[in-house]
């Protein structure tokens, strides 16, 4: 890949010579699976738990939101600000401090007794997630020099993560029925001691050639945050307060302003927190829009689909479960197939197809999804093929695209360009649902016009992410076709190790 004018490559770190097969990295695999194992069973059996915590605490509703989204706002708006620490002061020892934050987050679960002390900790849980999961895929990235077996590490570590997704909410349900609900939060104490142990036996400490030495622009990591902390606040404003409300809208006009002024201060800071002359790198800014555009469909789909299932169609929640299965199935299994398709096609390929997949299974929903549960089945199967390829693969470009020092920046915003893309999403699917539906969509017993309703802001809000979506992947597919790329990207080119 040409590197752009006044950019030299970093120069490459003096550390120990990477690892050449999976089975020698196992150790450093089982502590950075163990990672993303808490991030993807972390929420889903929480979410199994919170009609319990609302009975025990005395909840209200609003502070039951808040129990979900104090981790995912601290968790999408301090990314980039810890992603740039940990390549300034080293991502293992970042990733260490976060575990050990983790675990006494999750102890501290035992001694909750109001929703505003659960509230805290879900906000420190979210910090030590924004510490530990960039960090889980740079630093598996460094473990290989080959493009081939970082693929097989992340699709291991997804795989490990995706298996927790789909096992969390069965797994919650059980324990609800013999143990307390902070026991589902306590789960994360042993997952961190795990992942310490590996990161510490596997990982060596950060040579000091392979870190990020210029200063730490403050004004543009405040900047950052409050940015993305407004654009994940907002769409859960617009589903909550109503389009009609002034504080979605509000928040939104804040976003939109701050993300002004940290692109002018990127722009003019001597030492910017994000080089914007890096991201704009064709494989970074193409692996960046992939995200983006899976984030979108999947959030979308996976918003639309529920609300299809059990007030449209008026499924229980247990028939609701067992209609998402195929997806399930998918994100778990499919992990088989990545690295074969990958070697066949080539990354940048492999980026492109998985990304159209996605982008076709929300179409095929938007447009066929009213006429009865095949057609769904048929969205959630193209959904989930193309996330479980593109989820490993964008990321590992945009980790190809950048210098050594800026590794854990990149999967920072790898990550944030997903969750803020999710989170719009979901605004777009609510707005145009408090737009065309009459009447309380939680009520029982539609009349025939607001399941026409329904079925037409499903199609309206449906096709608009698809063409947003769409959109940025054939943005991303013309940056990268004729990029002058230094490596080969044929079908073949990402072999693997043994």
């Amino acid at each position: 890949m040409s590197t752009p004018p006044g950019l030299a490559p970093a120069p490459a770190a003096a550390g120990p010579t990477p690892t050449r097969t999976l089975r020698e990295a196992w150790p450093a695999l089982a502590g950075l699976s163990a990672v993303f194992l808490f991030e993807m069973l972390d929420n889903s059996i929480l979410n199994v738990a919170l009609p319990t915590i609302g009975r025990e605490l005395h909840a209200s509703t609003v502070a039951l939101q808040w129990v979900t989204n104090a981790y995912a706002v601290t968790f999408g708006g301090l990314m980039l600000l810890l992603g740039a620490t940990a390549d300034r002061f080293g991502r293992r020892r970042i990733m260490l401090i976060g575990l050990v934050l983790l675990g006494t987050a999750s102890l501290a679960t035992a001694f909750v007794s109001t929703p505003g002390q659960l509230i805290a900790v879900r906000a420190l849980t979210g910090v030590a997630a924004a510490m530990t999961t960039p960090g889980s895929m740079a630093l598996a990235f460094r473990l290989f020099d080959e493009d081939g077996l970082r693929v097989r590490a992340a699709t291991l570590i997804s795989t490990v993560g995706l298996v927790g997704l789909a096992i969390g909410p069965t797994v919650g349900g059980f324990v609800l029925a013999i143990a307390p609900w902070q026991a589902l939060l306590l789960v994360n104490v042993p997952i961190a001691v795990l992942a310490v142990v590996g990161v510490r036996a596997g990982i060596a400490a950060d040579e000091a050639a392979d870190l990020h030495r210029d200063p730490l622009d403050v004004l543009g990591a405040a900047l950052g945050t409050a940015t993305i902390v407004l654009a994940l606040v907002a769409p859960t404003l617009f589903v909550t307060e109503g389009a009609g409300s002034w504080q979605p809208w509000t928040a939104t006009a804040a976003a939109a302003t701050g993300a002004v002024l940290f692109l002018l201060r990127q722009r003019s800071a001597r030492h910017p927190l994000l080089d914007l002359e890096l991201v704009a790198r064709p494989l970074v800014s193409s692996g960046l829009a992939y995200k983006a555009a899976a984030g979108l469909a999947t959030a979308g789909l996976g918003y639309l689909v529920t609300l299809q299932l059990q007030l449209d169609w008026g499924w229980t929640p247990a028939a609701a479960a067992l209609g998402m299965l195929p997806q399930v199935v998918v994100l778990v299994a499919g992990g088989a197939f990545v690295n074969p398709f990958v070697r066949r096609v080539g990354l940048d390929r492999a980026a492109r197809l998985s990304a159209t997949a996605v982008v076709s299974g929300l179409a095929v929903y938007s447009l066929l999804g009213r006429f009865g549960y095949p057609w769904v089945a048929t969205a959630l199967v193209l959904v989930a093929a193309g996330m479980r390829v593109v989820g490993v693969v964008a990321g590992v470009n945009v980790l190809r695209g950048l210098p050594k020092n800026r590794t854990t920046i990149g999967a920072a915003l790898t990550d944030t360009a997903a969750e803020v893309t999710s989170g719009v999403g979901i605004a777009v699917c609510g707005t145009v649902l408090a737009a065309l539906f009459t009447g309380g969509i939680a009520a029982s017993g539609w009349s025939p016009r607001q399941t026409a309703q329904f079925q037409e802001a499903v199609t309206i809000a449906g096709l608009l992410l698809t063409v947003a979506a769409a959109a940025l992947v054939g943005w991303a597919a013309l940056r990268t076709r004729h990029a002058a790329d230094g490596q080969a990207d044929e079908p073949g080119a990402a072999t693997t190790g043994a």
